[in-house]
C-alpha cells in the first residue's frame, strides 16, 4: 500500500554553484520532467498501442522517493519541474506529492512547477493544483471533433476535457493546448484549433508525432512535417517569431489575426538539442538524458542504499556526463521505433 502522507522535508535556501549540471556541451541541466506514472486512462493511436502492459504498481517509486529525488535535482539547480505521465493525474494521491514539491516554490529554489495532463481528470483537481503552487498546465488535444477524439484516444470524450478547460480557466491557470499534428486525420482542422485555441486566451502548440514504442500502427502514415503547416498558416496567418519561452523546446511565433502564441516542437524536421536544458526521471526511478536516446541511469538503487542523498547526487553527476549531443529520429515506411519504449514510460 502506498503512502499517503508526505513528509516535510528541509527546505532548500540557495544552490552552491559547483554542485549544478552541466553536460559535456556546456549546456546547464535546469529542468526536470518526472513521469509519476505510465499508465493512462486514455490509449492514443500515436502514443501506445491499445492492449498495453503497465508496469506491476510494486516497481514504481513512493510518492515520498519522488519527492525525494525532485528535491536532489532542485538542490543541484533545477528551477523548473514539470509532472507527467502517461496521466499524472490517475496516480493515487498525487496531490500530496504536488503539495509538498510546492514548499519549494514558496523559498524560491524552484520558478515552476506545472503539469501535462489529457485533461480527463483535470476538473476535480485544477483548484487544488492552483492551491498547490502550480500556475500552468499543458492538456493534449489534437480535435475539436467528438468522433474523431474518441478514434484518436479510443477510450476518451471530448465533453470531459472541454469540462477541465472550463474548471481550469476558472481555477486561474494558464492553460496551453498541445496538439499532434496527423496527416489525414487533423491535418486540416490545425486552423480551426489555432482560432478556436486563441479565441479562449489559450497558447497552441503543434508537435510532430515521433518514433516513440510499438503502437501497432505504422507512423508514417500518420507523420506530417510542421514545415508544411506552417508554410500552410503562413497563408492566412501573419506569423512572426518571439523569443518567447516556456523552457521546452517550443519555439513559438505571434499570431496578429488572433493575438495569441503558436508553438512548434519539430523533434523530426528541425531538432532542438542545442539548446536542450532538460532531463527525463521515470516512475521507476529511471533517468534518462535524452528522449530518443536508449542511454539511462538508474537512481532508485542509489536513493534506497542510503538514508543520505551523496549517492544520488553523484549517480546523476555521473549521469550528467553522459548527456549525449542529440537525437537522431527516423520516421519510414516499416522503420522501427527510434526507442523501443513509450512516450507514457519517459513522460512527455
Amino acid at each position: 500500500m502506498e503512502q499517503t502522507g508526505m513528509p516535510v522535508r528541509s527546505e532548500i535556501s540557495a544552490v552552491d554553484p559547483a554542485a549544478t549540471m552541466t553536460d559535456p556541451f556546456g549546456r546547464m541541466v535546469s529542468y526536470l520532467r518526472v513521469s509519476v506514472t505510465d499508465r493512462c486512462d486514455f490509449r492514443c493511436t500515436y502514443c501506445m498501442a491499445e492492449d498495453m502492459t503497465f508496469l506491476p504498481k510494486r516497481d514504481l517509486l513512493t510518492l515520498e522517493e519522488l519527492d525525494r529525488l525532485c528535491t536532489v535535482f532542485i538542490e543541484k539547480g533545477v528551477r523548473k519541474l514539470r509532472l507527467t505521465g502517461g496521466e499524472p493525474l490517475v496516480r493515487r494521491g498525487i496531490l500530496q506529492l504536488v503539495r509538498s514539491l510546492g514548499r519549494h516554490l514558496e523559498t524560491g529554489a524552484l520558478e515552476e512547477l506545472t503539469l501535462t495532463t489529457n485533461g480527463s481528470q483535470l476538473h476535480r483537481f485544477a483548484d487544488e493544483l492552483v492551491d498547490c503552487g502550480v500556475r500552468r498546465v499543458n492538456v493534449s488535444l489534437d480535435t475539436l471533433d467528438a468522433d474523431k477524439f474518441a478514434r484518436i484516444t479510443r477510450w476518451g470524450r471530448l465533453e470531459q476535457v472541454m469540462q477541465s478547460l472550463e474548471a481550469a480557466g476558472k481555477a486561474g491557470l494558464s492553460i496551453k493546448i498541445n496538439a499532434v499534428a496527423l496527416k489525414g486525420i487533423n491535418e486540416f482542422e490545425i486552423e480551426d484549433m489555432l482560432k478556436w485555441a486563441h479565441g479562449e486566451g489559450y497558447d497552441l502548440t503543434l508537435i510532430e508525432t515521433m518514433p516513440l514504442g510499438e503502437i501497432g500502427e505504422d507512423r508514417t502514415d500518420q507523420y506530417l512535417p510542421l514545415s508544411l503547416v506552417r508554410q500552410r498558416l503562413a497563408e492566412k496567418f501573419s506569423l512572426e517569431p518571439i523569443a518567447y519561452k516556456t523552457g521546452g523546446p517550443a519555439r513559438y511565433v505571434s499570431v496578429a489575426e488572433t493575438g495569441g502564441r503558436l508553438g512548434f516542437i519539430t523533434p523530426m524536421t528541425h531538432n532542438f538539442c542545442e539548446s536542450c536544458n532538460r532531463v527525463r526521471l521515470t516512475c521507476t526511478g529511471t533517468l534518462y538524458m535524452c528522449l530518443g536516446q536508449d542511454d539511462a541511469a538508474d537512481l532508485r538503487a542509489p536513493l534506497r542504499e542510503s538514508e543520505g542523498n551523496e549517492l544520488v547526487a553523484q549517480a546523476i553527476d555521473e549521469a550528467i556526463s553522459r548527456k549525449p549531443k542529440g537525437h537522431d529520429f527516423v520516421i519510414g515506411r516499416n522503420a522501427a521505433p527510434a526507442v523501443s519504449r513509450h512516450m507514457s514510460t519517459t513522460g512527455g
